[in-house]
């Protein structure tokens, strides 16, 4: 099962075919297999990473940092699930260290993120202190080379 999920995790479009031949197992058994792991919620999703900014769409994509004071009886959920309610945040982890929650947002400018975070995400009760950093160039993202242009590195050697 962890092989299947192995090679889904790097290519969900591998056919059920494919996938049977990797592992040696019949096309039924692999899409039994998947059928429950997505019943399950093993699997979540199925998406492809797009490179936006060679496709030419400006986004901007912030880090925000956010001190929380945590709820009786629910602790940090109530509030972490009121922030990932929202359009523009694609990402919600609880974090041990300086900070309780880390929030990754996507918007069109850094003004349109500044106001989300001064309106909407400051203003929760329970949220103390936020910080914001901007996202200025991804080199790599979900293990895969961004720009993956492989460049000769070897020395010019001249007579």
């Amino acid at each position: 099962m962890r092989e299947l999920l192995e090679i889904l995790e790097k290519n969900g479009r591998t056919s059920p075919g494919e996938l049977a031949s990797i592992l040696q197992k019949s096309e039924y058994e692999v899409e039994k297999d998947i059928a429950r792991l997505e019943k399950e919620k093993i699997i979540l999703s199925y998406g492809a990473l797009i490179n936006w900014e060679k496709f030419g769409d400006d986004r901007v994509t912030a880090i925000i940092e956010i001190n929380l004071t945590p709820q009786r009886e629910v602790g940090f959920d109530a509030i972490a699930e009121r922030i990932f309610r929202f359009d523009e945040v694609r990402t919600v982890y609880l974090m041990s260290g300086s900070f309780d929650l880390l929030v990754i947002i996507d918007g069109k400018s850094l003004k349109e993120i500044a106001n989300f975070v001064a309106t909407r995400l400051s203003t929760i009760e329970g949220v103390t202190q936020t910080r914001s950093h901007f996202m200025l160039k991804a080199y790599k993202k979900d293990g895969v080379i961004i720009e993956d242009e492989e460049k000769d590195r070897r020395l010019v050697v001249s007579p």
